[in-house]
């Protein structure tokens, strides 16, 4: 297994180098920096989701396509960057936690929540941060639609979080191979079940 400590400073690494190159970072903040994740984690709870917290949404949308409602909140907070176990992140300037629920329509009391958190050195107003992921759900939507209709995603029994994020990789992995074939007519569906019944194209596909 890797060490945690080394995959962080490959993280920082990779912040500095966007930094050096005249870019700005926008990251995904995991499990692998557990101090700055509890930290962070423990902002949030106090500042934007519990009953009464001060700070509101940049962003808050409802997505109701492909027969799921998903409401998508943003909240970005500049004085979380201040934080002494975010202490060691070259020029952060805002954190932010985005809210995921969703809920098939087909079974409208069962939910799914999911917060990520992620740090930003761009110095734009904390509303254009949210504006800009925002912009990018319209992106998963389509993906995970294609990932519906052709591996029947939502309907997958599997509840551990270690396994239901591998069988997504997997998919996501599967789904890519397939899009090798763009010469073919048919869709991505059709192509996945022709590879299950026909070894040679499924070599073709696997050697590109």
């Amino acid at each position: 297994m890797p060490d945690r400590a080394a995959n962080a400073a490959r993280f920082d690494e990779i912040a500095e180098k966007i930094l050096a190159r005249g870019g700005d970072y926008l990251l995904t903040l995991k499990g692998n920096h557990p101090l700055a994740h509890a930290a962070v984690i423990e902002h949030f709870d106090q500042h934007c989701f519990r009953v009464g917290a001060p700070c509101r949404a940049a962003c808050d949308a409802f997505d109701d396509t492909h027969g799921r409602l998903v409401r998508r909140r943003v909240f970005a907070n500049t004085e979380a960057a201040s934080l002494d176990a975010l202490s060691g992140w070259p020029g952060l300037r805002t954190v932010l936690a985005v809210e995921s629920i969703r809920s098939v329509n087909s079974a409208p009391t069962k939910l799914e929540s999911e917060i990520r958190y992620l740090l930003s050195s761009c110095p734009d107003d904390p509303a254009a941060l949210g504006q800009a992921i925002r912009s990018h759900w319209a992106v998963e939507n389509a993906l995970h639609w294609v990932l519906d209709v052709t591996f029947r995603e939502d309907d997958s029994r599997v509840r551990d979080r270690t396994a239901r994020r591998n069988l997504a990789l997997l998919r996501k992995v599967a789904l890519n191979i397939i899009g090798r074939d763009t010469a073919s007519k048919a869709s991505v569906r059709a192509r996945r079940k022709k590879a299950a019944w026909n070894d040679a194209y499924m070599l073709k596909l696997l050697v590109g």
